[in-house]
């Protein structure tokens, strides 16, 4: 397991809301991830004051365009000090190629990883938008090609994560969003797990968002998470 596996999804409308709530946080406990909202709202420069209080920040864009472009949004992503970011693996080989290296020369080459399928898709959404197979087996054939592609792993649900922990090995991320608490409203998400889960099936990096950022006390929510997913990692 990674040393820092809980990344907190800032999912806020503006800067002040995700910078108050960062200010709460200890960057030396879990890393942060600033998705479309945000950034659409605050623009790059929330990613810079992050990066500046000393937070690994995951900026989940999902880039899906044509190679140059999408090469270009890398790389303007990796100038920004963005920690990992996000390509949807169905942009193809080209596509995923061209951010790979396009983040090479950056003084701080940001992790690149895949988007195989949302977690708030199920089969049946998945057949109405023309998938033919399953989202296990969709999962694993764009996680197998975005290896392929050179990229450092992909964003998967935790149900899906043994069988990729065996067709890919380590050293391959797993990032798991659809992550709840026992007991917690499932929200938007189809396929979610509570943290111990995840981390038992092999996931490296959990991306937890309002059972942090909704708590009465997010500081002590985090640190309850932590504290769950010991029993995963103790011998």
């Amino acid at each position: 397991m990674q040393d820092k596996p809980i990344i907190v999804a800032l999912d806020y409308a503006d800067a002040a809301g995700a910078l108050a709530m960062a200010s709460r946080l200890d960057p030396q406990l879990c890393r942060v991830k600033v998705g479309k909202e945000l950034f659409t709202a605050a623009g790059p420069d929330v990613v810079r004051q992050l990066v500046g209080r000393g937070f690994d920040v995951f900026l989940d864009l999902k880039y899906h365009d044509i190679p140059n472009t999408v090469a270009g949004a890398c790389r303007a992503a990796a100038k920004l000090g963005a920690w990992m970011l996000d390509v949807h693996a169905s942009g193809g080989e080209a596509m995923m190629r061209a951010a790979r290296e396009a983040v090479a020369g950056n003084a701080r080459v940001p992790l690149v990883i895949g988007v195989t399928v949302l977690t708030s898709l199920g089969d049946n959404e998945l057949a109405q938008i023309g998938f033919r197979s399953n989202a296990g087996e969709t999962v694993l054939a764009l996680a197998k090609l975005a290896k392929a592609c050179g990229l450092d792993g992909v964003v998967c649900s935790a149900r899906e994560a043994p069988r990729l922990r065996s067709a890919l090995g380590p050293g391959f991320a797993l990032v798991t969003p659809g992550i709840r608490l026992p007991g917690d409203d499932p929200g938007d998400q189809a396929r979610t797990a509570t943290p111990l889960e995840a981390i038992s099936l092999g996931a490296d990096y959990l991306v937890v968002g309002r059972p942090i950022t909704s708590a009465a006390d997010p500081v002590a929510a985090l640190h309850r998470i932590r504290e769950s997913i010991v029993p995963a990692t103790t011998p």
